[in-house]
């Protein structure tokens, strides 16, 4: 393509210069087998062999005895191919003189040869520069997604353990609820394996999956949890990455109620608009806990989890704080969805 590209432009430059397009292309004929040979020498095995790997000398001395050899075929075969094909319209020199002419060679050859050689060089140097770009991008995005799956596995283990343990004390008692907390624990477990696999689920899916993960947890609590979730969408087919807001949620279940020997209360709200998200979750902290400045180590993997999460898939678009006091820990997050 580069070559074709060559051969077809200089007609037309000869043309709109008022120059002998025949004269123009038969010289372009006699110069192009030097032209190839010097690029692909060049390109293909002088650069990369040679200098890439640091033989500077040698380097150096192939090249100055590349192009010696390439600008005397370029001159032969402009004379021979070009009597071919127009007779008489080159004096006919012999290989000594031409071998022994090496000021005439650089003057008239080189740049007849070489700028084209440097050019295929350029367009080599931009289009490796553009794969090796390429792949590091592919090679980030597999980096990213198999993150994203580490991540998304580590998403409530501890919270299956508890289910399984309060569905294990509701068989014992031979409770009504067993039934529906087995359906609620298997719509979870169908939603965190299978459809979260796609970058981007339906909001409406995580809320449903936010609120059977509420009912379960809910359970072990009873009176002593005061819990209120509220979500309005503007729109029905509002899309976000699947498993990052349930995190908070975790996390304000497993430091705030579990910890706490008496009433506890956690308000979550959720709502959109056209350009943004916005999700809030409260709850009081437990009785005594140790207070820092910045105690967010406190609140375990889940908060690093999410934030990691967030960053992957809306890094510089979204917007995370925290606040805490001694009696409760809130947590407000933006997420621009344009």
């Amino acid at each position: 393509m580069f070559w074709f590209l060559v051969f077809i432009s200089l007609p037309i430059l000869a043309a709109l210069n008022s120059g002998s397009i025949e004269k123009t292309v038969t010289h372009s004929l006699a110069l192009l087998p030097a032209q190839l040979l010097a690029s692909y020498f060049l390109v293909y095995y002088q650069v990369p062999k040679l200098l890439f790997k640091k033989k500077y000398l040698r380097f150096g001395i192939s090249f100055i005895l590349s192009v010696y050899v390439f600008l005397v075929i370029s001159n032969l075969s402009s004379i021979y191919l070009s009597e071919l094909l127009t007779p008489n319209s080159f004096k006919e020199k012999t290989l000594i003189e031409i071998l022994s002419a090496p000021f005439h060679l650089a003057v008239v050859y080189f740049p007849s040869v070489y700028v084209f050689v440097f050019l295929m060089l350029m367009i080599k140097a931009f289009k490796d520069r553009f794969e090796e770009r390429h792949q590091l991008e592919v090679l980030q995005k597999e980096k990213a997604t198999t993150e994203l799956k580490f991540l998304k596995s580590q998403t409530n283990p501890h919270f299956l353990f508890n289910t399984l343990n309060n569905l294990y004390a509701l068989t014992l008692d031979q409770s009504e609820k067993a039934p529906d907390v087995v359906l609620k624990l298997s719509d979870m477990l169908d939603y965190m394996l299978y459809q979260c696999k796609d970058a981007e689920v339906p909001l409406k899916k995580e809320i449903d999956f936010i609120q059977d993960y509420i009912d379960l947890e809910s359970l072990r609590y009873g009176n002593k949890l005061t819990l209120n979730f509220t979500h309005h969408l503007h729109s029905p087919n509002v899309m976000i990455a699947p498993l990052i807001l349930i995190s908070f949620i975790e996390n304000a279940f497993k430091h705030g109620a579990s910890n706490n020997l008496k009433d506890s209360v956690i308000e979550i709200d959720l709502t959109t608009n056209q350009e943004q998200l916005c999700f809030k979750v409260y709850n009081t902290n437990p009785i005594k806990i140790e207070s820092s400045k910045n105690n967010e180590s406190h609140y375990g993997i889940g908060l690093s989890n999410a934030k990691r999460q967030l960053e992957l898939n809306y890094k510089n678009n979204h917007d995370l704080k925290s606040t805490k006091t001694d009696n409760d820990f809130q947590v407000v997050l933006n997420i621009n969805l344009k």
